[in-house]
């Protein structure tokens, strides 16, 4: 039962189509096992990249789309609904891209942008550690200047692609000043010194892996700074209110998902000679997941409209992702209800999707964060 969607052109519709295909051929077929024994799915990402999905909303002289975020998102939607750690993983891929296409030279853009834009690489954003989660201005990690380089110590917590990816979008400390003394780093997988921890034992999207990044004495060309020194908590930032719409669209998908599940299973499930759809009780259930599938993607496609008109949006962004996610939390839960005993097994996704749906109130920023963002909006 896949979304209505009111697109501006045969173009996004033809993309959206394209997405639709490939979610059903490359993806579905291999989330279930690819979940169940962590398995990272790299050539997943390839495949996107090849069909031109993985960077949709950077300019086509490098490599990406050229689209609209509303087209985008709605491109990630669709992934995130047949695989949310695939979804996750495109969302973090692009917020990777971000400091490099926005604050980079031409010289960085030229050089790196094609490979990172293309899908022939993936990319990894090193902002966390491990006591400076919402609030990364007490970040620790460390930058020196040694001549020609800086030589970079610390570590970078819940690293999505950790040891996976081929660069890091690293932000570290370069002076004691608090806000103004972090910068921002392009680091090639293979740098001397970038280690990692073993993936993290999660709780869902196992087919994300997840690490902590370990920095030691890792030298990097002076080149690889990206924007100027001081320059990298205000980049993070801006980068990630167009993190949080990514995982909007994701958690909307995964919700989209769920819904699906639940109610193929309510028509073909019976119950006292008639499918359980038909008793109002379980109806209004699905109801309400329908309502609350469509309030998250119209809430983050007004964000994105703002976004593509060029107006401030980091309200609406954050909350976006305080819908969508506390959404898909609850329309997940529902959809372990409706199926019942059933969905409390393994031989039903709607599990997987209650376990994924959880993490998406936590990372781009704890939902709790996100209503700090909005109160501070308005008390402006």
């Amino acid at each position: 039962m896949p979304a209505t969607r009111h697109l501006p052109n045969p173009e996004s519709e033809d993309l959206i189509a394209l997405t639709r295909e490939i979610a059903s051929k490359e993806l579905a077929p291999h989330v279930t096992d690819a979940e169940r024994t962590g398995t990272f799915p790299r050539e997943v990402f390839a495949t996107l990249g090849r069909a031109g999905l993985l960077t949709l909303p950077y300019p086509e002289e490098f490599g990406g789309g050229g689209q609209p975020y509303e087209i985008y998102l709605q491109v990630l939607e669709e992934i995130g609904a047949a695989w949310a750690s695939v979804g996750v993983g495109v969302s973090v891929h692009a917020l990777s891209c971000f400091p490099l296409f926005a604050y980079g030279s031409d010289e960085q853009r030229a050089e790196w942008l094609p490979g990172m834009l293309s899908g022939e690489k993936l990319g990894a954003y090193c902002l966390s550690e491990a006591h400076a989660g919402s609030d990364p201005a007490a970040m620790r990690a460390k930058a020196v200047r040694d001549g020609g380089s800086y030589v970079l110590n610390g570590a970078k917590a819940w690293t999505t692609h950790g040891g996976k990816a081929d660069f890091y979008t690293v932000m570290a400390r370069t002076s004691g000043e608090k806000t103004r003394g972090i910068s921002c780093f392009h680091v090639p997988a293979g740098t001397p010194g970038l280690e990692f921890d073993e993936p993290e034992d999660k709780m869902g999207l196992m087919g994300s892996t997840t690490a902590t990044v370990r920095l030691v004495d890792a030298r990097v060309p002076a080149a690889n700074l990206i924007g100027s020194e001081g320059q990298g908590l205000s980049i993070a930032l801006a980068g990630l209110d167009s993190g949080r719409l990514g995982i909007a669209a994701v958690a909307t998908g995964l919700a989209q998902g769920a819904l699906d599940t639940a109610v193929a299973y309510a028509k073909d499930r019976e119950a006292f000679g008639k499918p359980i759809i038909d008793h109002q009780g379980l109806a209004f259930v699905l109801a309400d997941m329908a309502a609350a599938v469509e309030s998250s993607r119209a809430t983050y496609l007004s964000a994105a409209r703002l976004r593509d008109a060029g107006r401030p949006y980091g309200r609406e962004a954050s909350i976006a992702k305080l819908i969508a996610t506390d959404g898909a939390m609850k329309v997940t839960t529902d959809a372990v209800q409706v199926l019942g005993g059933a969905g409390y097994t393994r031989d039903f996704p709607a599990e997987r999707f209650m376990r994924e749906a959880k993490v998406m109130q936590i990372f781009e920023g704890t939902n709790q964060i996100q209503r700090l963002v909005i109160s501070r909006h308005l008390a402006r």
